[in-house]
Protein backbone atom coordinates (compact mmCIF):
# COMPACT_ATOMS: atom_id res chain seq x y z
CA UNK A 1 0.00 0.00 0.00
CA UNK A 2 1.52 3.21 -0.73
CA UNK A 3 3.01 5.53 1.76
CA UNK A 4 4.01 2.56 4.15
CA UNK A 5 7.68 1.81 5.01
CA UNK A 6 9.66 -1.73 6.08
CA UNK A 7 10.81 -2.42 9.35
CA UNK A 8 14.00 -4.59 9.47
CA UNK A 9 16.06 -6.07 12.19
CA UNK A 10 19.55 -4.28 11.68
CA UNK A 11 22.57 -4.87 14.66
CA UNK A 12 19.69 -6.73 16.56
CA UNK A 13 17.05 -3.39 16.64
CA UNK A 14 14.25 -2.16 14.48
CA UNK A 15 14.39 0.05 12.28
CA UNK A 16 12.25 2.16 9.61
CA UNK A 17 13.71 1.79 6.34
CA UNK A 18 12.55 3.05 3.26
CA UNK A 19 11.67 0.70 0.61
CA UNK A 20 7.63 1.06 0.14
CA UNK A 21 7.06 3.72 2.46
CA UNK A 22 8.62 6.82 0.18
CA UNK A 23 6.00 8.95 2.52
CA UNK A 24 7.81 8.09 5.67
CA UNK A 25 11.11 8.80 4.38
CA UNK A 26 10.03 11.88 2.80
CA UNK A 27 8.42 12.85 5.74
CA UNK A 28 12.19 13.49 7.34
CA UNK A 29 10.57 11.92 10.44
CA UNK A 30 14.13 12.69 12.06
CA UNK A 31 13.86 16.12 13.38
CA UNK A 32 12.35 17.24 16.98
CA UNK A 33 8.41 17.85 16.58
CA UNK A 34 7.85 21.21 16.40
CA UNK A 35 5.50 23.73 18.98
CA UNK A 36 2.01 22.85 19.22
CA UNK A 37 -0.23 25.02 17.56
CA UNK A 38 -2.62 27.07 19.23
CA UNK A 39 -6.46 26.46 18.99
CA UNK A 40 -8.18 29.47 17.30
CA UNK A 41 -11.02 30.35 19.22
CA UNK A 42 -11.27 27.46 21.68
CA UNK A 43 -11.27 29.75 24.80
CA UNK A 44 -14.63 28.59 25.02
CA UNK A 45 -13.72 25.70 26.16
CA UNK A 46 -9.79 25.70 27.15
CA UNK A 47 -9.11 27.64 29.99
CA UNK A 48 -6.65 30.90 30.33
CA UNK A 49 -4.16 31.24 32.02
CA UNK A 50 -4.55 33.45 34.62
CA UNK A 51 -7.89 32.91 35.15
CA UNK A 52 -8.62 29.56 37.19
CA UNK A 53 -6.17 27.08 39.25
CA UNK A 54 -6.37 25.30 36.05
CA UNK A 55 -5.13 27.00 32.91
CA UNK A 56 -5.76 24.69 29.72
CA UNK A 57 -7.43 22.45 31.60
CA UNK A 58 -10.33 20.75 28.76
CA UNK A 59 -13.76 19.51 29.83
CA UNK A 60 -14.15 16.74 27.12
CA UNK A 61 -17.58 15.72 28.72
CA UNK A 62 -18.71 19.47 27.56
CA UNK A 63 -17.98 19.31 24.31
CA UNK A 64 -19.56 18.56 21.10
CA UNK A 65 -17.76 16.44 18.53
CA UNK A 66 -16.72 19.08 16.48
CA UNK A 67 -15.44 20.97 18.97
CA UNK A 68 -13.29 18.30 20.01
CA UNK A 69 -12.17 17.86 16.82
CA UNK A 70 -11.29 21.69 16.80
CA UNK A 71 -9.53 20.95 19.81
CA UNK A 72 -7.29 18.05 18.58
CA UNK A 73 -6.69 19.69 14.89
CA UNK A 74 -5.32 22.35 17.29
CA UNK A 75 -2.91 19.73 19.27
CA UNK A 76 -1.10 18.48 16.52
CA UNK A 77 2.20 18.77 17.20
CA UNK A 78 3.78 16.63 14.16
CA UNK A 79 2.47 15.55 10.72
CA UNK A 80 4.97 13.70 8.56
CA UNK A 81 3.92 11.34 6.04
CA UNK A 82 1.38 8.81 7.39
CA UNK A 83 2.42 9.76 11.16
CA UNK A 84 0.28 12.39 12.57
CA UNK A 85 1.11 13.40 16.89
CA UNK A 86 -0.34 14.61 18.90
CA UNK A 87 -0.76 16.68 22.63
CA UNK A 88 -3.53 14.56 24.29
CA UNK A 89 -5.50 16.92 26.52
CA UNK A 90 -5.72 15.61 30.14
CA UNK A 91 -9.08 13.58 30.65
CA UNK A 92 -10.12 12.51 27.23
CA UNK A 93 -10.34 8.79 26.78
CA UNK A 94 -8.38 7.01 24.23
CA UNK A 95 -11.58 4.57 23.62
CA UNK A 96 -14.95 3.94 25.46
CA UNK A 97 -18.05 2.45 24.95
CA UNK A 98 -20.53 2.87 22.33
CA UNK A 99 -21.67 6.32 21.74
CA UNK A 100 -19.16 7.93 24.30
CA UNK A 101 -16.95 10.93 22.92
CA UNK A 102 -13.45 9.23 22.79
CA UNK A 103 -10.49 10.14 20.59
CA UNK A 104 -10.97 6.59 18.74
CA UNK A 105 -14.45 8.01 18.11
CA UNK A 106 -13.49 11.01 16.51
CA UNK A 107 -10.97 9.99 14.49
CA UNK A 108 -12.85 9.63 11.07
CA UNK A 109 -14.00 13.34 11.16
CA UNK A 110 -9.90 14.23 12.37
CA UNK A 111 -8.61 12.22 9.36
CA UNK A 112 -10.81 14.34 7.17
CA UNK A 113 -10.17 17.72 9.11
CA UNK A 114 -6.44 17.09 8.56
CA UNK A 115 -7.15 15.94 5.02
CA UNK A 116 -6.39 12.69 4.75
CA UNK A 117 -9.49 12.13 2.84
CA UNK A 118 -10.13 8.62 2.97
CA UNK A 119 -6.98 7.58 4.79
CA UNK A 120 -8.27 6.96 8.22
CA UNK A 121 -6.64 7.05 11.04
CA UNK A 122 -5.61 4.42 13.63
CA UNK A 123 -4.17 4.98 17.09
CA UNK A 124 -0.55 3.42 17.29
CA UNK A 125 0.91 4.57 20.72
CA UNK A 126 -1.32 6.54 23.67
CA UNK A 127 -1.15 8.17 26.98
CA UNK A 128 -4.26 7.10 29.11
CA UNK A 129 -7.41 8.81 29.42
CA UNK A 130 -6.14 10.60 32.98
CA UNK A 131 -2.73 11.65 31.88
CA UNK A 132 -1.98 14.04 28.86
CA UNK A 133 0.46 14.14 26.16
CA UNK A 134 1.94 12.35 23.45
CA UNK A 135 -0.14 10.55 20.62
CA UNK A 136 0.73 8.53 18.16
CA UNK A 137 -1.52 8.05 14.86
CA UNK A 138 -0.63 6.43 11.52
CA UNK A 139 -3.02 6.36 8.18
CA UNK A 140 -1.34 3.70 6.84
CA UNK A 141 -1.92 0.03 8.58
CA UNK A 142 1.19 -1.08 7.35
CA UNK A 143 2.96 1.45 9.07
CA UNK A 144 1.09 1.44 12.39
CA UNK A 145 1.86 -2.16 12.38
CA UNK A 146 5.19 -2.22 12.23
CA UNK A 147 5.62 0.00 14.75
CA UNK A 148 3.52 -1.49 17.22
CA UNK A 149 5.90 -4.51 16.76
CA UNK A 150 9.07 -2.15 17.31
CA UNK A 151 7.24 -0.42 20.63
CA UNK A 152 6.86 -4.30 21.71
CA UNK A 153 10.44 -5.52 21.08
CA UNK A 154 12.05 -2.11 22.59
CA UNK A 155 10.06 -3.66 25.72
CA UNK A 156 11.05 -6.99 25.59
CA UNK A 157 14.78 -5.65 25.01
CA UNK A 158 14.14 -3.37 28.21
CA UNK A 159 15.00 0.19 26.24
CA UNK A 160 12.61 2.44 27.07
CA UNK A 161 10.75 4.60 24.36
CA UNK A 162 8.61 6.58 26.50
CA UNK A 163 9.37 9.09 28.81
CA UNK A 164 6.64 10.90 31.37
CA UNK A 165 6.82 13.75 33.53
CA UNK A 166 4.75 13.81 36.89
CA UNK A 167 4.53 15.58 40.24
CA UNK A 168 4.54 13.40 42.94
CA UNK A 169 3.29 14.55 46.54
CA UNK A 170 5.98 13.68 48.33
CA UNK A 171 9.95 12.56 47.59
CA UNK A 172 11.42 9.44 46.69
CA UNK A 173 13.77 8.21 49.30
CA UNK A 174 16.28 7.73 46.18
CA UNK A 175 17.31 10.11 42.89
CA UNK A 176 16.69 7.55 40.44
CA UNK A 177 15.83 3.72 40.21
CA UNK A 178 13.92 0.81 38.60
CA UNK A 179 10.55 -0.04 40.54
CA UNK A 180 8.96 -3.54 40.34
CA UNK A 181 6.32 -4.68 41.13
CA UNK A 182 3.32 -7.52 39.88
CA UNK A 183 -0.04 -5.86 39.58
CA UNK A 184 -3.42 -6.96 38.62
CA UNK A 185 -6.75 -5.69 37.91
CA UNK A 186 -9.71 -5.71 40.36
CA UNK A 187 -13.45 -5.21 40.74
CA UNK A 188 -14.24 -3.85 44.09
CA UNK A 189 -17.66 -2.65 45.25
CA UNK A 190 -18.13 -1.95 40.99
CA UNK A 191 -14.61 0.02 40.89
CA UNK A 192 -11.56 -1.25 38.71
CA UNK A 193 -8.67 -0.66 40.87
CA UNK A 194 -5.47 -2.09 39.75
CA UNK A 195 -3.59 -3.61 43.09
CA UNK A 196 -0.55 -5.16 43.69
CA UNK A 197 0.42 -8.62 44.39
CA UNK A 198 3.15 -10.13 46.30
CA UNK A 199 5.22 -12.90 45.41
CA UNK A 200 2.79 -14.08 42.46
CA UNK A 201 2.62 -17.52 41.73
CA UNK A 202 2.50 -19.36 38.30
CA UNK A 203 -1.25 -19.24 38.75
CA UNK A 204 -1.65 -15.61 39.14
CA UNK A 205 0.64 -15.11 36.06
CA UNK A 206 -1.84 -17.15 34.29
CA UNK A 207 -5.21 -15.27 35.93
CA UNK A 208 -3.74 -12.18 34.96
CA UNK A 209 -1.09 -11.22 37.15
CA UNK A 210 1.60 -9.47 35.25
CA UNK A 211 5.00 -8.33 36.39
CA UNK A 212 5.74 -4.73 36.12
CA UNK A 213 8.56 -2.50 35.63
CA UNK A 214 9.35 1.18 35.24
CA UNK A 215 12.62 3.61 35.51
CA UNK A 216 12.28 6.39 37.99
CA UNK A 217 14.58 9.41 38.09
CA UNK A 218 13.69 12.65 40.87
CA UNK A 219 14.74 15.95 38.02
CA UNK A 220 13.41 18.53 40.97
CA UNK A 221 12.08 19.02 44.77
CA UNK A 222 10.51 21.65 46.14
CA UNK A 223 7.95 22.07 49.20
CA UNK A 224 7.89 18.10 50.13
CA UNK A 225 6.80 17.66 46.07
CA UNK A 226 9.17 16.00 43.28
CA UNK A 227 9.30 16.01 39.61
CA UNK A 228 9.86 13.03 38.65
CA UNK A 229 10.98 11.78 34.92
CA UNK A 230 9.58 8.11 34.50
CA UNK A 231 10.15 5.32 31.81
CA UNK A 232 7.94 2.70 32.03
CA UNK A 233 8.94 -0.72 30.14
CA UNK A 234 5.87 -2.97 30.86
CA UNK A 235 2.56 -1.69 30.01
CA UNK A 236 -0.39 -2.00 32.34
CA UNK A 237 -3.72 -0.08 33.40
CA UNK A 238 -2.75 3.07 36.10
CA UNK A 239 1.03 0.99 36.40
CA UNK A 240 2.93 4.89 36.82
CA UNK A 241 0.64 5.89 39.45
CA UNK A 242 0.82 2.40 41.39
CA UNK A 243 4.37 2.52 40.76
CA UNK A 244 4.88 5.81 42.55
CA UNK A 245 2.09 4.91 45.26
CA UNK A 246 4.28 2.32 45.86
CA UNK A 247 6.86 4.80 46.65
CA UNK A 248 5.05 6.56 49.17
CA UNK A 249 4.65 9.21 46.60
CA UNK A 250 1.33 9.90 44.93
CA UNK A 251 0.96 11.75 42.10
CA UNK A 252 -0.48 15.00 42.15
CA UNK A 253 -4.60 14.85 40.97
CA UNK A 254 -4.28 11.08 41.52
CA UNK A 255 -7.92 10.53 43.35
CA UNK A 256 -8.04 6.80 42.78
CA UNK A 257 -5.22 5.80 44.32
CA UNK A 258 -4.00 8.49 46.58
CA UNK A 259 -5.45 7.16 49.58
CA UNK A 260 -3.83 3.60 49.60
CA UNK A 261 -0.59 6.29 51.65
CA UNK A 262 -1.53 6.74 55.12
CA UNK A 263 0.43 8.98 57.48
CA UNK A 264 0.75 8.75 61.21
CA UNK A 265 3.09 10.85 63.15
CA UNK A 266 4.42 11.99 59.67
CA UNK A 267 5.72 8.84 58.39
CA UNK A 268 3.90 7.23 55.37
CA UNK A 269 2.84 3.89 54.94
CA UNK A 270 1.12 1.66 52.45
CA UNK A 271 -2.49 0.89 53.07
CA UNK A 272 -4.07 -2.31 51.25
CA UNK A 273 -5.79 -1.66 48.21
CA UNK A 274 -8.17 -3.26 48.56
CA UNK A 275 -10.07 -1.83 52.22
CA UNK A 276 -9.49 1.77 50.42
CA UNK A 277 -11.95 3.23 48.05
CA UNK A 278 -11.34 5.85 45.37
CA UNK A 279 -11.73 9.54 46.84
CA UNK A 280 -10.56 12.99 46.69
CA UNK A 281 -6.45 13.32 47.09
CA UNK A 282 -5.74 15.03 50.61
CA UNK A 283 -3.42 17.03 51.11
CA UNK A 284 -1.65 19.02 53.60
CA UNK A 285 -2.58 22.95 54.29
CA UNK A 286 1.35 24.15 53.44
CA UNK A 287 0.94 22.15 50.56
CA UNK A 288 -2.35 23.54 49.20
CA UNK A 289 -1.36 27.06 49.90
CA UNK A 290 1.42 26.96 47.91
CA UNK A 291 -0.50 25.46 44.88
CA UNK A 292 -3.21 28.44 45.31
CA UNK A 293 -6.05 26.42 45.66
CA UNK A 294 -8.87 26.34 47.88
CA UNK A 295 -10.10 22.77 49.76
CA UNK A 296 -12.70 22.56 47.11
CA UNK A 297 -10.55 23.17 44.00
CA UNK A 298 -8.16 20.06 45.51
CA UNK A 299 -10.49 18.09 44.44
CA UNK A 300 -10.58 19.10 40.81
CA UNK A 301 -6.81 18.46 40.42
CA UNK A 302 -6.10 17.04 37.40
CA UNK A 303 -3.49 14.31 37.33
CA UNK A 304 0.20 15.51 36.99
CA UNK A 305 0.81 12.99 34.72
CA UNK A 306 2.41 13.57 30.92
CA UNK A 307 3.83 12.12 28.17
CA UNK A 308 6.41 14.15 27.42
CA UNK A 309 8.62 12.32 24.77
CA UNK A 310 8.88 9.60 22.38
CA UNK A 311 11.19 7.89 20.88
CA UNK A 312 11.03 6.23 17.64
CA UNK A 313 13.73 5.15 14.92
CA UNK A 314 15.13 6.73 11.91
CA UNK A 315 13.86 6.86 8.34
CA UNK A 316 16.88 4.67 7.63
CA UNK A 317 19.59 2.63 9.52
CA UNK A 318 21.76 4.94 9.71
CA UNK A 319 19.54 7.78 11.07
CA UNK A 320 19.36 9.02 14.93
CA UNK A 321 16.64 7.84 16.65
CA UNK A 322 13.30 10.39 16.14
CA UNK A 323 12.09 12.36 19.24
CA UNK A 324 9.02 13.58 19.06
CA UNK A 325 7.93 16.34 22.21
CA UNK A 326 4.88 17.26 23.41
CA UNK A 327 5.17 20.72 25.64
CA UNK A 328 3.34 20.60 29.02
CA UNK A 329 0.03 21.64 29.62
CA UNK A 330 -0.85 25.22 31.08
CA UNK A 331 -2.00 23.74 34.70
CA UNK A 332 1.47 21.10 35.11
CA UNK A 333 3.76 24.96 34.20
CA UNK A 334 2.10 26.71 36.56
CA UNK A 335 2.06 23.69 38.94
CA UNK A 336 5.73 23.46 38.57
CA UNK A 337 5.90 27.50 39.10
CA UNK A 338 4.18 27.14 42.78
CA UNK A 339 6.31 24.83 43.50
CA UNK A 340 9.52 26.24 42.78
CA UNK A 341 10.07 23.16 40.37
CA UNK A 342 12.48 23.35 37.56
CA UNK A 343 12.48 21.21 34.24
CA UNK A 344 16.28 20.40 33.52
Amino acid sequence: MGGCCTLRRVSGSWRLVSGVCSAFKAAGFGTKARHQRQPQGSSKWLGTPGKQPFPGLLRPEYLSREELVDVLRASVVDQKGPLVTLNKPQGLPVTGKPGELTLLSVLPELSQSLGLGERELQIVQASEKESSGLVLLSSCPQTASRLQKFFTHSRRAQRPIATYWAVTDGIPTTSEGKIQAALKLEHIDGVSLVVPVKSPSRKDILEGVKRTLSYFRVVATGSGCALVQLQPLTVFPSQLQVHMVLQLCPMLGDHKYSTCVGTVLGQRFLLPAESIKPQRQVLDEALIRCLHLTPSQVAQLPLHLHLHCLHLPGARPRDSPVELVAPLPPYFSRTLQCLGLRQQ
